[in-house]
């Protein structure tokens, strides 16, 4: 009979909102039949699963995971937790050579560890396999309609949007879809104030995580519009106060060639964004509220910048845009605005245009900011039943690996294989260009 192999799955302690879990108990319950496995899981007072839930099925509940050779985790984890010659599995934010998790690669690096990343865990095409996004959406554009509720509140125009919640404050993602349900209701009833119609949504990008905030979204009375026929909207006045309206862009509504460039071709936008022009800014009067969704780095341009805020704050009346629920939370990035993160405690701030800062609330003249930077945790139950079911299929390859061997004869999966940053405390030959992020810290003590 094989010898059991020890699974860790390491408490979550980032933040006091941080309840999510890679494994839930069925889950662990399955692979313990199916596996030669111990899974142990640190206690935790405030993880969506209860121990409880967890020892039912068979999970060790202990503080101590040092018999696991192999732990799972969702977040980063802190530099004194790493023993030697361990595989961890978790959201590493080190790829792009992120500062302050640079001293956690070195740790690794120096305990001889192995580091497979959540992120990376690729099919040959490069389509990430493990992933929140969806979830992303489903809270961030909750926390959006919220947002677009208290700002409103705040110029005292009534709306039915004010009674919805934060999405923390709900208990389950389905209470949180029956409030919007309700509102949607109140808004086919008895519609809208006369001074907010039409209500116009703009979402940019249209993958995992746009999908989950247009999920939300579609609850309400909608039309859906091609960004070609927004400005007719306008133009026309053929708008209702008993719906709400929302065009999705995608790259080539976003962004046009530059002159003397052929038309719009999406692989040369990924390839040579220097040759396209963003296009976004001129749709920004028409908007009550901007949702970004959409992948960005920063070879390519950004779709809003301060200067266009500050210009569209400069007439003689406030604009309809209200709010941006960056749920791509990108600092710095495609919204120029959002020039931070925030938390379920703070989740939106107003970004002064005039100030060029940011000022917690809802006031200013501006417009409010929702970037929450952590949004799956806020629907942390729905969040972890998800994940765990998109990681199960991986861990049998992740058990069943040999991490004494070389790393070419391992046996990881291949998308695995893809996604091992560290193997046995060496870069391996994908991440070798991450050296340098480390090579200039400090040694630190063992």
């Amino acid at each position: 009979m094989a010898p059991k192999i020890g699974l860790g799955i390491r408490r979550e302690d980032k933040n006091p909102w941080e309840r999510r879990v890679p494994l839930i108990p069925v889950h662990a319950r399955e692979l313990l039949r199916q596996l030669p496995l111990e899974i142990t899981i640190q206690p935790s007072p405030i993880r969506v699963f209860a121990d409880e839930d967890f020892r039912r099925e068979g999970v060790v509940v202990s503080e101590d995971l040092s018999a696991c050779s192999i732990v799972l985790a969702v977040k980063e984890i802190p530099e004194d937790f790493f023993r030697d010659e361990r595989a961890y599995v978790f959201f590493s934010h080190t790829i792009k050579g992120q500062p302050h998790n640079m001293p956690m690669l070195k740790r690794m690096i120096e305990r001889r560890a192995t580091l497979i990343d959540y992120e990376r865990i690729l099919d040959a095409k490069g389509r990430r396999l493990v992933f929140f996004g969806r979830q992303a959406g489903q809270a961030g554009m909750i926390d959006t309609i919220w947002a677009l509720g208290r700002r409103l509140s705040q110029e005292a125009i009534k709306s039915p949007f004010g009674d919805i919640r934060q999405t923390i404050q709900y208990a389950s993602l389905v209470e949180a879809k029956e409030a919007i349900q309700k509102v949607g209701w109140e808004i086919h009833n008895h519609g809208l104030d006369s001074s907010l119609v039409p209500i116009v949504f703009g979402f940019m990008g249209y993958g995992h995580v746009s999908q989950g905030a247009q999920e939300i979204f579609d609850l309400l009375p909608f039309e859906e519009l091609a960004p070609s026929e927004v400005k007719d909207l306008f133009k026309k006045r053929h708008y209702s106060e008993k719906k709400i309206y929302k065009t999705v862009f995608k790259e080539e509504n976003l962004v046009v060639p530059k002159p003397g460039r052929p038309g719009f071709e999406l692989q040369d936008y990924y390839h040579n964004p220097q040759n396209y022009r963003p296009v976004l800014e001129g749709f920004l009067p028409y908007f009550t509220v901007l949702v970004n969704a959409i992948y960005w780095a920063p070879q390519y341009p950004r779709f809003v910048t301060k200067r266009a805020l500050r210009k569209l704050w400069k007439g003689p009346r406030p604009p309809r845009l209200r709010v941006i629920g960056d749920i791509t939370c990108d600092i710095d990035g495609s919204m120029e605005c959002t020039v931070k993160s925030t938390g379920p405690a703070h989740p939106v701030f107003t970004y002064d245009v005039e100030k060029d800062e940011a000022v917690d609330g809802f006031a200013g003249k501006g417009p409010a900011v929702m970037a929450v930077d952590n949004l799956p945790a806020e629907i942390a139950l729905e969040s972890s039943v998800f994940f765990s079911q998109t990681l199960m299929p991986f861990i049998p390859g992740l058990v069943k690996a040999d991490y004494r061997a070389d790393f070419d004869r391992c046996g990881l999966p291949p998308e695995l294989k893809r996604a091992a940053i560290l193997f046995r405390g060496e870069f391996t030959p994908d991440y070798a260009y991450m050296r340098e992020f480390v090579s200039s810290l400090k040694r630190s003590h063992p």
